[in-house]
């Protein structure tokens, strides 16, 4: 019985068959969060897959990437206090928060994300020649 890709691209049907070969595809960038004040691990990470014909925008759980994060997580909500920089009110807004509140921890995960070692981008064959 062959094993469940880790994720299929709707547009393309591109195959990731694990998260490590999701992560280090340079065809992949993560260009939005939403979260789920409720349950944070239920948040939707937004990935855009940038191949010629596809540019389709696919979501992931942030439960998916939670074991990349190994540091404090806190457990107050601050997002009402005026100390908030209010980032995860915004989908595309991926700045790392500096404030000790619950959600930190996925937007830490986040840039986890966009820190992960990848191939170097290659530019669009629209631009080569």
């Amino acid at each position: 019985m062959s094993e469940v890709p880790f994720k299929i691209c709707p547009c393309c049907a591109t195959v990731w068959q694990n998260r490590e070969d999701f992560l280090e595809d340079s065809s992949l960038e993560i260009n939005g969060y939403a979260p789920d004040f409720d349950h944070l691990l239920e948040g939707l990470f937004f990935f855009t897959h940038h191949v010629g014909g596809c540019f389709s925008t696919m979501t992931l759980k942030a439960n998916t990437f939670a074991e990349l994060y190994i540091g404090m997580k806190y457990q107050e909500h601050k997002t009402a206090d005026a100390d908030c920089p209010r980032y995860c009110f915004n989908k595309e807004e991926l700045r790392r928060c500096e404030e000790l509140c619950e959600c930190a921890y996925v937007r830490e995960i986040v840039d986890i994300i966009r820190q992960h070692p990848k191939k170097q981008r290659a530019l669009p064959e629209e631009i080569i020649h």
